[in-house]
């Protein structure tokens, strides 16, 4: 198909999705036949697409003058659906996003930065009310593009149970709170050399090096280095130990075993649980969602008057020298693409969510999806704080969110190149023997090519 043919096809099908909407929100009630309407794209689904219909119909019903219709984006690809739109003066008026893009957008001239929608006293406002990870994820050159409405944090989810009866009794009560602590667990639950290797103690995931080279101290970019492909700092002494470490995991167990006991977590049904799926892990780094799975199997086992092993979840253990309550961020933002029809409605359905100035709204929304608020003055609302006595274990989470020491990929235009390159090197390190160091270097050198590639166009 010629390229101005395919690219007629892709704009026909994005008018076509703007046209139909999403659900309930698709079609226009008679009492905002006058409202300017603000077209937002999101990539919700499933259980979450019920609280998302539910706060643009509260956001609705709270004003007369905007009127948001929502829109799903199904599939891969949103950049091109993004950029496709842009060039055919046809982009929605806010999108919610969930990927390292906003430096690499901000970059090539598509987004609206905050400074043209907000007012000065509300730009002002910010810099105090959201936690400092937040304001990380949104911001690039100086300038915020982006308005996060949830942060994900990762944390250590360990069977209390399951140590318990390994004889690890004190660690079980209050969770590792050093890296030899679980180095400990998983030999006890696993010991090198042993031929039953269906549970394993604890098992580092190759994604995962963004948040233990942070705990090990490193920062994977350098913010202040002159030259700006310099930035690019996975290779640093820090990130490579971390590395070492987890590649440590391979050499003790065998790379084949470690990665095809990887490979089966992918083959659990549904949204299975690693940790109580067949009591796969004894530990495992995951996020703050898995609070709501086990909410579900306790349920689920109550009904059948059956027990379940007891959880617990501590912040990632550091070693000596290391960073406490460190990580790797992210989260959902939303953000204003440029040449939007209606960026001040689609400004106040992005604080009506998030909480500026709508605090309990967003506790609410919160609290309904299971959602870590962008601020701290949401997390202090009733709603919220009643969820938290619901789900003991997400409040672990929350305080690691508002943790100096939470980071995001670094906000640089090839973030997304940065964060394959890295994941890779870990891969590599893992499963094929590659050596740390040296592969580290390799993503770093690539990287840099790339970005300074990006700041020459």
């Amino acid at each position: 198909m010629p390229i101005r043919t395919a690219r007629a096809a892709a704009l026909t099908t994005l008018w076509l999705l703007a046209a139909a909407g999403c659900g309930p929100s698709g079609g226009r009630p008679e009492q905002f036949r006058g409202a300017e309407e603000v077209v937002f794209w999101h990539f919700w689904g499933g259980r979450d697409l019920p609280v998302v219909e539910d706060v643009i119909a509260r956001f609705n019903a709270s004003q007369s003058r905007y009127w948001v219709r929502g829109v799903a984006m199904p599939g891969a690809n949103l950049d091109l659906k993004l950029f496709l739109a842009i060039a055919g003066g046809q982009p929605p008026d806010v999108m919610n996003h969930d990927e390292p893009v906003v430096a690499d957008w901000a970059h090539r001239g598509a987004l609206t930065p905050l400074s043209e929608l907000a007012t000065p006293e509300e730009l002002e406002r910010l810099g105090a009310w959201l936690y400092p990870a937040a304001t990380r994820l949104a911001t690039y050159d100086g300038r915020l593009y982006a308005l996060v409405n949830g942060l994900d944090v990762r944390a250590l989810y360990y069977n209390k149970t399951l140590l318990r009866e390994a004889g690890l009794a004190p660690i079980a009560e209050r969770g590792p709170h050093t890296l030899a602590e679980l180095d400990l667990i998983a030999e006890t639950i696993t010991p090198p050399g042993s031929e039953d290797f269906d549970r394993v103690g604890y098992l580092p995931d190759p994604r995962r090096l963004w948040a233990w080279g942070v705990v090990f101290g490193g920062r994977f970019a350098d913010p202040d280095a002159r030259d700006a492909a310099a930035r690019v700092t996975c290779d640093s002494p820090e990130v490579v130990d971390a590395l070492l470490w987890m590649a440590g995991y391979s050499q003790r167990y065998g790379a084949d075993r470690v990665a095809a006991f990887r490979s089966g977590d992918q083959a659990l049904t549904g949204a299975a649980f690693p940790l109580l799926a067949g009591r796969r892990y004894a530990a495992i780094m995951d996020g703050q969602w898995r609070v709501r799975d086990l909410a579900e199997a306790q349920a689920a086992a109550a009904a059948r008057g059956e027990g379940i092993d007891e959880v617990g979840v501590c912040p990632l253990p550091p070693p000596p020298g290391g960073v406490e309550r460190a990580g790797w961020v992210n989260g959902n933002y939303f953000l204003v693409p440029r040449g939007a029809d209606c960026p001040a409605g689609a400004w106040e359905f992005m604080k009506f969510w998030a909480g500026l100035g709508h605090e309990d709204q967003a506790a609410r929304t919160a609290a309904a999806g299971g959602w870590i608020p962008a601020s701290p003055e949401v997390v202090e609302r009733p709603a919220f704080q009643d969820f938290l006595k619901q789900r003991p274990l997400f409040a672990t989470f929350v305080e690691l969110a508002a943790s100096d020491n939470q980071l995001p990929t670094p906000p640089l235009p090839v973030a997304s190149t940065y964060y394959r390159e890295v994941t890779a090197a870990a891969q590599d390190a893992m499963y094929r023997g590659a050596e740390p160091r040296a592969r580290l270097e390799q993503a770093a050198e690539r990287t840099r090519a790339r970005l300074r590639a990006a700041l020459a166009e």
